[in-house]
């Protein structure tokens, strides 16, 4: 067994023998999200009409919303078909929920959790690479976004086309390509788009992270935008678009 299996192994125990919450543990096993969503969330919708231990369970459109126990706001929406994550040649398939658009309507759940309503450009979705993950089982976080990339971001607005070009800062410590989307709904599918629109990303979506963020553009209209970044874990970038999110929420704090 490799340090790393035992790791996971020593882990699980722990939680086990703590009664640590199922999404607490699910950083000990790569199974767990899975496990909580195919044999819990989903049959127990199924029968009772109640989606414990998620939030939600949408059987329809095939995607749990499921609460992290990091920070007091968020959320994971998770298919409850098997998907281990970003490098699924499933999620470029046609008949493919947009579960990305699912996640941006999962913003009602953070704004229970935090008691207010949040504007649309303090909130970021993002799905990490294969080696910025711990679970084999796609998940998109839903939370708030870091003050510092927010106010980046604004910056760099101006200069965000409709196609993929690289943004001129640094967000979290990371060069993204980005692009934008209009419209107060994310209807436009990222996984879809970045395979499209990028050859060498498509080869090898495994590492990849995406990430998106609400916006209002200088006219005032709603959209999003999209940011796309390539792991290179050998320098020791695993590819972890969930950085750009502040799971404190101190872009909800008042000012001063």
């Amino acid at each position: 067994m490799s340090s790393r299996a035992d790791a996971r192994a020593w882990i699980r125990l722990a939680c086990l023998v703590a009664g640590l919450a199922l999404a607490s543990c699910a950083r000990a096993d790569p199974d767990a999200l899975w496990n909580i969503v195919h044999g819990k969330c989903a049959p127990n919708q199924a029968a009772t009409g109640q989606p414990a231990p998620c939030v939600a369970v949408d059987l329809a459109g095939g995607y749990a919303v499921l609460k992290d126990q990091r920070g007091k706001t968020q959320v994971l929406v998770i298919p409850t078909t098997k998907i281990t994550g970003i490098e699924s040649p499933a999620l470029l398939a046609a008949a493919t929920p947009n579960f990305w658009r699912d996640a941006w309507a999962a913003k009602r759940f953070v704004e229970g959790y935090a008691g207010l309503p949040i504007p649309r450009e303090d909130l970021a979705l993002a799905v990490n690479s294969i080696d910025g993950r711990s679970q084999n089982q796609l998940h998109i976080h839903v939370d708030c976004l870091d003050v510092a990339v927010r106010e980046a971001l604004a910056a760099a607005l101006p200069d965000i086309g409709p196609r993929w070009a690289p943004l001129n800062v640094d967000l979290a410590g990371h060069r993204y390509e980005a692009m934008r989307l209009a419209g107060d709904d994310l209807t436009g599918d990222p996984f879809k788009l970045l395979a499209a629109g990028d050859a060498a990303a498509r080869a090898d979506m495994g590492l990849e992270t995406l990430v998106v963020v609400g916006v209002r553009f200088p006219d005032g209209a709603p959209g999003f935008v999209v940011l796309a970044d390539h792991a290179n874990p050998a320098a020791g970038d695993y590819g972890s678009g969930e950085d750009v999110m502040d799971h404190r929420c101190k872009v909800l704090a008042p000012a001063g």
